[in-house]
Parts: structure tokens; C-alpha cells; sequence
């Protein structure tokens, strides 16, 4: 989220890993007799840490608001695209998926305070939140690794019609965007605060502190726009009041990874998450699971760990 930042959010490049299932070859007397390598699930799931694999449970932190990456569905219980993919992990696994929510800004706070093992929220895997670092480039704390199993852009979403004409992050100076506070979209928005201050335009920014908050003061009129990832956008646009309220307009900016984030120490736990969502990709549930939710757009070719800018 806006959930990223909610940022929550270029496109990851790196070397496919080997495929699984390979045939092992072993001689045997005169002749070669083939057999069949390991499950490569199964090999994955040996290798989760033994914290995890005793407790039987993976608890993940996640702040349920940020349709259709992770909202409440009719029956209260966290849904959405990271609920489902976490919880195809967890069948890689063979654990079962706890999610704590948890409000974005405290994701990572809470994750190195150990009050939940990872965290898979649309969390933007950039650097500031690999080497712990504030606004100000200052190191506030140790950073989190990230696996990146995802690819989203900021997008700006106005009421239908667009009738300020908005399309580019300039059309903003003069104006008021929302967004939620702690994300992409805020870092974004603070660098145009500069940008517009030359053209003599100010740019007002409302930090909200959820997604609703800030689609709310666009409807009201508060704001001209607001800033969201593409496929949070994208949603909202297509299912508030039946496709009548907002509309996404321009291009995307500044694509980064979705990743999951886990603590620096905690490398095999890292890798084995990277592992198994190789395998979720290879086995063909990942890209359902997009298609579901409308969101091919952003499918990784396969996991990586800190691909982010």
C-alpha cells in the first residue's frame, strides 16, 4: 500500500534459477540407471528454519487496507493478492499462515521488534528500507533483505472526468494530492514539493494515515488527486460506485519490486521464502492467482532478493 514506503512499491532483471525436477543421472555396474531427482517442494520445505517448521505457523505482518493487494473480505478475514499468495506459500511450506495486521508505517518497526518472522504488505523493496535510512539519509535502525515476487508503479488517480486535467506529477504544482503517509507515494510527492517550489506553484500534500483517507478527500474535493500504487489505483477506479467515481490518468512512475521483508539475520529464512516463491512461480499458482485479481501486469519472472533501486 499504498500499502512498498504503502509503498507500498524498475522492473526486477536477473539470471533465472536453475528448473526444478531435473533428472539425476548415476551410474550403477556397466550401466547408467536414471532416477529421479528430490521433490524440489519437498527440498524447499527441508530447508525452512526450524523456528518456523517446529511452530507449524509463518506469522506475517500485513496492513489489511489496500484493496485488491490486501483488504477484509465479507467474512472479515484478510484476502486479496498477498493473503493469497502468502497463503500458497504456506502450502509450499506446510505451515500455516497467521497474518497480524498492523498499521503500514509500523510494519517494519514491528518486524525487527520480532513481533511477527516476515512481512508481505506491498512493501516497496527500495533502499532506504535495505539500509535502514530516513528521510534525511540518516540510518534509523538495521534495514530489512527483501524477496521480490512482485513489479508495481505509482500511478495518480483523480475523480472521472478528470476535470482539472491532471496527467503528469507537474500537473500536481499549484495544487493538493493525498496519499497515505509512510509509503512510495510520500517520498514521491515530497520530491515534487521541490520540483513545484521552482515553478513558483506549491504543491500541497495531505499524508493520511490510510488509502481510504486519502480516495476520500479526492470524492470531497479536499484533493485534486491522489497518489496510489498502479494496481491499488487501478481497483479503486474500477469498483467504486460501480466505476463512476475515480479514474486513473497518465503513466506509471517509478516502477519498483513488491517484496517480502525479513530481518538481516535471518538469511535462511530469506532464502527459503526466495526458494519457495520459485516454486510457486514454476508450478503455475502464482500466475493465477495475478489473473484473479487483475494484476498480470506486474508478474516477476522468478524471486529476488534486495532487486529494488
Amino acid at each position: 500500500m499504498p500499502h512498498l514506503p504503502h509503498a507500498r512499491r524498475p522492473a526486477v532483471a536477473a539470471a533465472a534459477l536453475a528448473a526444478a525436477g531435473a533428472l539425476l543421472l548415476t551410474g550403477c555396474g556397466g550401466g547408467g540407471q536414471a532416477t529421479a531427482a528430490a521433490d524440489p517442494v519437498k527440498d524447499v520445505r527441508a530447508k525452512l528454519p526450524k523456528a518456523q517448521r517446529s511452530a507449524g505457523v509463518l506469522r506475517i505482518g500485513i496492513d489489511v487496507n489496500y484493496a485488491p493487494m490486501e483488504f477484509r473480505g465479507p467474512d472479515g478475514k484478510p484476502t486479496g493478492l498477498d493473503p493469497e499468495l502468502a497463503t500458497a506459500l504456506g502450502r509450499i511450506l506446510d505451515v500455516r499462515i497467521e497474518f497480524v495486521d498492523t498499521p503500514f508505517d509500523k510494519l517494519i518497526p514491528d518486524l525487527q521488534g520480532k513481533q511477527f518472522d516476515v512481512a508481505m504488505s506491498s512493501i516497496s523493496d527500495v533502499r532506504a528500507r535495505r539500509e535502514g535510512l530516513d528521510a534525511d539519509g540518516k540510518q534509523v535502525n538495521p534495514g530489512v533483505d527483501f524477496v521480490d515476487y512482485f513489479i508495481a508503479g505509482t500511478s495518480i488517480i483523480v475523480p472521472k472526468g478528470n476535470p482539472k486535467g491532471i496527467r503528469t506529477l507537474d500537473d500536481l504544482c499549484g495544487r493538493t494530492v493525498a496519499f497515505q503517509q509512510g509509503t512510495t507515494q510520500d517520498e514521491i510527492a515530497t520530491r515534487q514539493i521541490a520540483v513545484c517550489a521552482r515553478t513558483g506553484k506549491q504543491l500541497t500534500v495531505h499524508r493520511l494515515d490510510s488509502d481510504a483517507k486519502a480516495l476520500a478527500e479526492v470524492t470531497a474535493g479536499t484533493a485534486a488527486a491522489g497518489l496510489n500504487d498502479f494496481p491499488v489505483a487501478a481497483y479503486a477506479a474500477k469498483t467504486t460506485d460501480g466505476g463512476s467515481r475515480f479514474e486513473v490518468t497518465g503513466a506509471q512512475s517509478t516502477s519498483n519490486p513488491y517484496g517480502i521483508a525479513v530481518r538481516k539475520q535471518d538469511t535462511e529464512l530469506r532464502d527459503t521464502l526466495s526458494k519457495a516463491v520459485d516454486q510457486l512461480i514454476r508450478g503455475g499458482e502464482y500466475d493465477k492467482i495475478l489473473a484473479k485479481w487483475n494484476v498480470s501486469a506486474g508478474a516477476a519472472q522468478n524471486a529476488v532478493v534486495n532487486g529494488g533501486i
